[in-house]
């Protein structure tokens, strides 16, 4: 069952988030005493971050960063995406720019595609990770 997370960044970047996470986990539940929550670790996921003044590279980064850090698994270069959309026109009017702009529509349809793959290679046993053996040797 795929997890959708809209947030609304701080206003430093004023951005938005879309993060989708989907497939099925490698490793069961974490450790009860884990000090990273890392329920959803061997899930894959995607990242789409649009904004209409600055700081999407620096939220899809941040973004990547944290879901890496849970040990989930980016769904590859085509999974993540961060667009200006409408860039310094009013907000009230970024849908009306957001629904002109066929391209960013067709790169986020991208990055659900290549989620999508990414889950159907885990279920079919065709996606490694080429860390999976490896121990960490300072676990946060």
């Amino acid at each position: 069952m795929p997890c959708v997370a809209r947030s609304r960044a701080s206003s430093t970047w004023h951005g938005k988030a879309t993060i989708a996470i989907a497939g099925t986990r490698a490793s069961g539940r974490p450790e009860p005493d884990s000090p990273t929550p890392r329920h959803l670790a061997g899930r894959a996921f995607g990242v789409v971050v649009h904004g209409d003044a600055a700081g999407t590279e620096v939220l899809r980064r941040a973004l990547m960063d944290w879901l890496c850090d849970m040990e989930l698994v980016p769904a590859g270069n085509a999974g993540t995406l961060d667009r200006y959309i409408g860039y310094f026109e009013p907000y009230a009017t970024s849908h009306a720019a957001l629904d002109r702009d066929e391209a960013v529509q067709e790169e986020v349809r991208n990055v659900a595609r290549s989620l999508l793959n990414a889950v159907v290679a885990m279920r079919d046993g065709r996606f490694t990770r080429p860390d999976a053996s490896l121990q960490e040797p300072r676990p946060k």
